[in-house]
Protein backbone atom coordinates (compact mmCIF):
# COMPACT_ATOMS: atom_id res chain seq x y z
CA UNK A 1 0.00 0.00 0.00
CA UNK A 2 1.40 3.50 -1.15
CA UNK A 3 2.59 6.18 1.87
CA UNK A 4 0.27 9.09 2.38
CA UNK A 5 3.85 10.42 4.40
CA UNK A 6 6.95 10.13 6.58
CA UNK A 7 4.67 9.10 9.56
CA UNK A 8 3.51 5.82 7.38
CA UNK A 9 7.17 4.16 7.31
CA UNK A 10 7.80 1.57 9.49
CA UNK A 11 10.09 2.57 12.46
CA UNK A 12 13.28 0.98 11.73
CA UNK A 13 13.15 3.55 8.63
CA UNK A 14 12.03 6.28 10.44
CA UNK A 15 14.93 6.05 12.80
CA UNK A 16 17.34 5.53 10.61
CA UNK A 17 16.99 7.40 7.29
CA UNK A 18 18.02 10.82 7.16
CA UNK A 19 14.72 12.63 6.53
CA UNK A 20 15.68 13.61 2.66
CA UNK A 21 16.56 9.55 2.38
CA UNK A 22 13.11 8.77 3.71
CA UNK A 23 11.65 11.41 1.24
CA UNK A 24 13.39 10.04 -1.89
CA UNK A 25 12.03 6.44 -0.52
CA UNK A 26 8.52 7.71 -0.39
CA UNK A 27 8.36 8.70 -3.62
CA UNK A 28 10.30 6.14 -5.20
CA UNK A 29 7.84 3.26 -3.61
CA UNK A 30 4.81 5.55 -4.75
CA UNK A 31 5.99 5.28 -8.19
CA UNK A 32 6.65 1.81 -8.54
CA UNK A 33 4.03 0.63 -6.46
CA UNK A 34 1.46 2.34 -9.22
CA UNK A 35 3.40 1.00 -12.10
CA UNK A 36 3.39 -2.49 -11.10
CA UNK A 37 -0.23 -2.54 -10.32
CA UNK A 38 -1.08 -4.86 -13.23
CA UNK A 39 1.61 -7.60 -10.82
CA UNK A 40 -0.36 -9.64 -7.64
CA UNK A 41 -0.45 -7.54 -4.14
CA UNK A 42 2.73 -9.34 -2.65
CA UNK A 43 5.11 -9.16 -5.67
CA UNK A 44 3.30 -5.76 -6.39
CA UNK A 45 4.45 -4.49 -2.87
CA UNK A 46 8.39 -6.59 -2.71
CA UNK A 47 8.84 -4.94 -6.14
CA UNK A 48 8.22 -1.12 -4.81
CA UNK A 49 10.24 -1.72 -1.38
CA UNK A 50 13.33 -3.04 -4.21
CA UNK A 51 12.93 0.16 -6.17
CA UNK A 52 12.83 2.14 -3.39
CA UNK A 53 15.93 1.04 -1.75
CA UNK A 54 17.66 1.17 -4.92
CA UNK A 55 17.11 4.70 -5.08
CA UNK A 56 17.56 5.51 -1.83
CA UNK A 57 21.47 3.63 -2.17
CA UNK A 58 22.17 5.96 -5.39
CA UNK A 59 22.07 8.61 -2.81
CA UNK A 60 22.86 6.94 0.39
CA UNK A 61 25.37 4.67 1.73
CA UNK A 62 25.04 2.53 5.02
CA UNK A 63 27.33 3.68 7.87
CA UNK A 64 26.99 1.35 11.12
CA UNK A 65 23.33 0.73 11.46
CA UNK A 66 22.44 4.62 9.98
CA UNK A 67 22.71 6.22 6.26
CA UNK A 68 24.54 8.90 5.51
CA UNK A 69 24.43 11.12 2.09
CA UNK A 70 27.12 9.90 -0.48
CA UNK A 71 29.87 12.34 -1.53
CA UNK A 72 28.91 14.00 -4.72
CA UNK A 73 31.57 14.02 -7.19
Amino acid sequence: MPYSSIDDLPPPLQVRLPLHAQAIYIAAFNNAFAEYEDRGPEEQENNAHRVAWAAVKKQYRKQGENWVARERR
